[in-house]
């Protein structure tokens, strides 16, 4: 049976960023996920970025997703490949949950309310 897209982001759905203690697939890491069936099994590649090019955990994080993978039922070769373009923007990759644990989108100011104006 041929590995999905959804399974491969399932197994690594769990791997955390150790600074960040937030999910890599959450945080928009995962550039993408390439499956090429073959007959004794499929060839995996997800493509990645880190938070950052100098990020001290990088091999660590690609060695947790190469391991996810490899174990998968139905994978054959795993790849994982590390890619730096585009550079991560968490305010435009990362989901909501994410963005909010970051605190990104908090600097908009609210729509003044009546209650606002009569403090004025």
């Amino acid at each position: 049976m041929a590995v999905t897209e959804e399974q491969v982001r399932n197994a690594i759905k769990p791997i955390e960023d150790p600074e960040l203690h937030l999910g890599i697939v959450d945080l928009g890491l995962i550039y993408g996920v390439d499956i090429s069936p073959q007959s004794e099994g499929d060839d995996v590649k997800v493509t990645m970025t880190f938070t950052s090019p100098f990020c001290p955990y990088g091999p660590q994080l690609k060695a947790m997703v190469h391991r996810s993978l490899a174990t998968l039922p139905g994978v054959k070769t795993a790849i994982v490949n590390i890619v730096f373009t585009p550079p991560w923007d968490p305010r435009t990759m990362a989901s909501e949950d994410c963005k909010v644990a970051l605190g990104l989108g908090w600097d908009e100011e609210p729509e003044a309310g009546p209650e606002i104006e009569n403090q004025r």
